[in-house]
């Protein structure tokens, strides 16, 4: 793929960038590598100081960096800015939390017949983040917070759609006064990171993506025994009982399904609801999502964009038409619109079954596929069923199915009675196909850290 800005909206070439040579990229690690040595040794008040001052920065340029999100990706201008929001919240929260989760961590001297002992969180050196688009800030922010205020370094392998978006985050660490190639931005294409995760001057790596590209990456750091973080993606279930309020639920599942343009790994795919409330489920979620406004996503008054690439709406047609070819019925949608652009339409499908790819597969973009169930057992024996175990969530105002949600949903996330989503407050991750380790809150911090075991004996 080249490394270009395409308008989603148009298809139009807005601007292309060239790949790094062989040279420059072999200068970056370098330049990475000596950063590395010196920044480890930094002050922690040092380093909460400039993630304070990359969130000034950024709270000054939401407008101009929602608009270049929305440029480069689709997704409305109006979900840009939430997005670039919450960036400055993750800054803001790491350069307060972060000395916090730095602190020396003591132990029991006496055990171990020590004078003393503790653990101390040590930066491990350079990281590798290779990111995807759907979130073309947050993704990157939150590896970025926590790792530079760990003290390590970062060198950031971007979508080729977002270029522009991934220029400009190295651009924001350096203005923020954070030394020199501490964070810096590699316009690679894909084939080259197997490269870079080789080097021996990478430590480790964390990538967002696709189920191959985990895959991918977790063989090369597995060869080279080098730690990753893998978030792969998921095909959440969103279970409802009758003891919700239904209008609240389908207010939320409507904007489940269809946040991000539909093209979230968090999205709510899989509804599962109550056979007593499905009737009532399906008239009042086909509705709101048959009220959705597709458009222009600059417009004010645009609910849903483009997708953002032409070949992620190639998919999501393939799988609609996979499933409607053996026996799938469509309530809402199912069709391409005319005109330019990547636009897909709020779909809703019944009947799906396991030999149709999407029973199987995650669809990213605005697909949401129904069942009625007899039981909240029932939904969680089909819920568990899927490769991915990313997130999950519940609508019940019962106590007793709470709790039984929480303990058998096989997911790194469990939502009740809100929309799941990302807080740097808490961890972020999943099981099975969806990935192993944890983004965000102190977890993620510590994910690139050595937890440095130190025993001091009794004096002589």
């Amino acid at each position: 793929m080249a490394i270009a800005t395409t308008s989603p909206v148009t298809g139009e070439v807005l601007r292309r960038f060239d790949e790094l040579t062989p040279e420059e990229l072999e200068d970056k690690l370098a330049r990475a590598a000596a950063a590395a040595a010196s920044y480890r040794l930094t002050s922690i008040e040092e380093r909460a100081g400039w993630l304070q001052h990359a969130a000034e920065r950024l709270e000054k340029e939401i407008e101009s960096v929602s608009r270049m999100i929305t440029t480069e990706m689709g997704k409305t201008f109006r979900a840009a800015e939430e997005e670039v929001v919450k960036c400055v919240h993750g800054l803001r929260f790491y350069a307060a939390e972060g000395p916090a989760f730095l602190r020396d961590l003591d132990g029991d001297s006496g055990r171990v017949h020590a004078k003393q002992t503790f653990v101390t969180y040590q930066p491990i050196g350079v990281v590798l983040a290779v990111m995807p688009w759907n979130l073309p800030l947050w993704q990157a922010m939150r590896f970025a917070a926590p790792a530079l205020m760990a003290g390590n370094v970062g060198l950031l392998k971007h979508a080729s759609n977002v270029p522009q978006c991934a220029l400009y985050l190295e651009e924001l660490f350096r203005d923020a006064g954070f030394p020199d190639d501490v964070f810096q931005t590699l316009l690679i294409s894909a084939r080259r990171v197997e490269q870079v995760l080789r080097d021996p001057r990478v430590a480790a790596a964390t990538l967002t993506g696709s189920e191959p590209a985990g895959r991918s990456v977790a063989t090369i750091a597995g060869d080279e025994i080098k730690k990753v973080v893998l978030e792969l993606g998921g095909s959440d279930p969103f279970i409802v009982m009758p003891s919700t309020n239904l209008d609240r639920a389908t207010d939320v599942a409507v904007k489940a399904r269809c946040l991000n343009n539909g093209q979230s790994c968090i999205n709510g795919k899989r509804f599962f609801v109550h056979q007593d409330i499905g009737d009532a489920f399906i008239e009042m979620f086909v509705a709101k999502m048959g009220a959705l406004v597709v458009g222009d996503p600059m417009d004010e008054g645009t609910d849903v964009g483009p997708l953002a690439t032409e070949s992620g709406r190639r998919d999501v047609e393939s799988y609609v038409d996979d499933a409607v070819g053996k026996g799938a019925t469509v309530l809402l949608g199912g069709q391409r619109p005319d005109g330019p652009g990547w636009f897909y339409p709020p779909t809703v499908l019944t009947g799906i079954t396991p030999e149709m790819n999407m029973y199987h597969e995650e669809v990213f973009g605005p697909v949401a596929q129904v069942w009625t169930v007899p039981s909240l057992e029932e939904a969680l024996r089909e819920a568990n069923g899927h490769p991915y175990g990313l997130g999950s969530n519940l609508w019940s105002e019962d106590e007793a199915e709470r709790e039984l949600f929480v303990r058998d949903v096989q997911s790194g996330m469990a939502f009740v009675n809100g929309n799941t989503t990302s807080y740097p407050e808490i961890p972020f991750g999943g099981v099975k196909r969806s990935g192993y380790g944890r983004e965000l809150s102190d977890l993620g911090m510590r994910e690139f850290m050595n937890a440095k075991t130190v025993w001091i004996g009794q004096d002589a």
